[in-house]
Formats: C-alpha cells, structure tokens, sequence
C-alpha cells in the first residue's frame, strides 16, 4: 500500500516542529519539508542574539495571553493543547535543558541556538523526513483530493495533507499564493521596531538605558513600561519594542509620525515629584544639582533633562527657580518626543496580521474552509 504524503510547507520552527510530531503521531506517514531559501530554521539560529530565546517562564494562560495585543482569545484556546511546560518538557525529552533568566527568558543551557537547531535536525533525520531546500510555491490546486503544488523553478509536488508552517509577511501581496484556501487576509504590518526621533538632542546619549520608564503613545490609552535604551537614531528596549506590537495598527495608519510620553521616573507622577524636589532644596541646598542625581538615573540622563529644563551647570539646589522647578518635574515626568520613522530589530522582523484566525480551528489549527 502506498504510503499517504505530508507536505509541509516552511523550514522554520514550527514547520519543523509539525512534521516531526506528525511523523511521531502516524509511522505509515511520508512528510517532506518545503523551504524556499538554502537555508532552514534561519531564525532560530539569529533568534536571542543567536543564544535562541525558546519560551518564557509563565505558566498561567491568562498571564501569557496578555502579552499577545491582538491574538489573545484564540491563544487562550490554543495554550490548553499546547503551552510552556509542554515545550520544555518536549526538548527535555530529547535531551536539550532550558535555563530560566532573571527576565523569565529561557535558553539552552548551553547558551547556543545551534543547540535547539540540531536539536530539530537529530529528530528529522531519526524520524526518515525529507528536505526539499529552494523550493519556492507558486500555486496550489485540489484535484480529487490530492494536492497538487507547482514550484517556481517549474517542477511539482503532490501530497494528501498540507501544512503552511511559512510565517508571516511583510506585503499583503505576498499572500497571493494563499488564495485558492479563499481565507481572509488581514493586511500585514510592522508590529516589532524601534522609535527614530531625527534631530532630537537626546540621541547624544546613544549608549544609555533606563530601568524602568513608562511610556504612552500620545492620544491613546496605551502605556507600556520597562526597560529603555536610547539609540543615535532614537529609542529602543524592551518598552519600546512593547509598546510598538500593542501599536502596531495605528502607528501604521499614522504613517509611523506621532509623539510619546515618556516617565523617566514611572514611581513618580509630576505633582510628587515638584514635592520632592522641594524637599531636595533643602536637604541639599549648596549642591549644584549637575554633579549628583538624587534619583536612579544615569548622571549624563540628569543633566541633558537639567539642560533641557533651562538649568546651567552651576546652579545650586537652593538657588534653584520655582518655574525651572517646575519644568524639571515635567521634562523627568512627562517628557515628550517625536517620533517620525521606524527602525526594525535586528533581522527579527515580526508582523502583525495574515491569514484570519476567526478562519482556523484552535483545537487542530485546520483550516475553517478547507
């Protein structure tokens, strides 16, 4: 009896991760990966600065679904078949150990992605799948129930199951070879970048970071906080890269010009610290409030909100002017920036939208329409 074929399409992790559960699951299966470039799990490799950031320490559904701006109910349904602890136990089955980081991060103990690479590589080869590498598809087509797949280099395939494992993209009209499913494709987007702020003082200070500040995209609700790292372009970090996914959409409709907020001092709003400053006047009335920061901010931070708040260098914390003051609580508090461009992470591009999960079965991720 001929042996039925799985194709699955895309040489990344999860089209890795597909077929050898799918070559587990059925013996009599034939599964074959497709990979377009030379090259397969690519971004495994570059992934956490080439350390490969496998999942995350949350082991609450409801906690982890928070972090998704706009997938979270489908996830909620989806993390019950499979979720955190699954995905650790799965690589320590096959002998990979994941180490947790004080962020909650976890990577290989060996601290290298080629661990998890060959990890994937070991499972392929044990398990007799095939790789097809520069196999680019161009079409699909159903013909009494086999699929029919034609390549860009003029050859084909067929098969009687289907996985496009292929990711995103960054073009709504790379989506085309999808239109025989007739799913719903929701226009890509940017949804993981930084913040340029072209002519903007503070990019001097290339090279600092700040833990925690808060964020807000002006004329919105929405605030991230954590880690900040200022860029000669502009701003970056962990807050930033937050509150550019949970933006995604309107940052984009905005043509990525708009301005933000930022709290340098997220512990305090602008009235608390007026007060505070107030008391500092007196405790450290013949300092010159340049040489010391009584706050944990870099000194070189300090003295560019100093300097943006009209205070000279020599200026001692009893001379200190009510209206300076004043703009020194709001320029720590309430510091507002441009921002008029984007630039993406690394080579870890993500994007926000594809194929409608309203159009995806959570339990068995098949296809609603087909």
């Amino acid at each position: 009896m001929k042996k039925q074929k799985l194709i699955v399409i895309g040489g990344g992790a999860a089209g890795f991760f597909c077929a050898i559960n799918a070559a587990l699951l059925n013996p009599h299966l034939q599964v074959i990966i497709l990979e377009k470039s030379s090259k397969i799990l690519s971004k495994v490799s570059i992934s956490g600065g080439g350390r490969c950031n496998v999942t995350h320490s949350c082991f609450s559904v409801a906690e982890m679904i928070k972090k998704y701006p706009r997938g979270g109910s489908f996830l909620k349904k989806a993390f019950h078949h499979f979720f955190t602890t699954d995905t650790i136990n799965w690589f320590k089955d096959r002998g990979v150990e994941l180490k947790t980081e004080s962020d909650g991060r976890m990577f290989p103990v060996s601290d290298s992605s080629e661990t998890i690479v060959q990890c994937f590589i070991k499972e392929v080869n044990k398990l007799g799948i095939e790789m097809m590498l520069r196999r680019e598809v161009k079409k699909i087509h159903q013909e009494n129930d086999i699929w029919q797949l034609d390549f860009s280099d003029g050859q084909s395939a067929s098969c009687n199951y289907l996985c496009i494992a292929s990711g995103g993209f960054p073009k709504l009209s790379q989506f085309d070879w999808l239109s025989f499913a007739g799913h719903t494709i929701i226009p890509p987007v940017p949804s993981l970048f930084t913040f340029n702020m072209p002519g903007n003082a503070i990019t001097a200070l290339m090279g600092i970071s700040v833990n925690p500040v808060s964020i807000k995209l002006n004329g919105s609700k929405l605030i991230s906080e954590g880690p900040a790292l200022i860029t000669h372009w502009g701003l970056s970090g962990p807050a930033v890269l937050k509150l550019s996914a949970m933006a995604a959409r309107e940052l984009s409709e905005a043509s990525w010009n708009f301005s933000i907020t930022v709290n340098w001092l997220p512990s305090f709003h602008e009235q608390q610290l007026r007060d505070e400053l107030q008391q500092f006047r007196h405790a450290y009335s013949a300092q010159k409030l340049y040489t010391r920061c009584p706050f944990d901010l870099p000194l070189r931070l300090w003295q560019y909100l100093l300097l943006q708040s009209g205070i000279s260098d020599q200026t001692r914390w009893a001379d200190l002017p009510a209206k300076e003051q004043s703009r020194l609580a709001k320029n720590c508090c309430q510091f507002e920036c441009a921002v008029s461009g984007k630039t993406t992470f690394k080579d870890e591009f993500v994007t926000a939208g594809g194929v409608d999960t309203n159009e995806v079965d959570y339990n068995t991720m098949e296809s609603k329409k087909i």
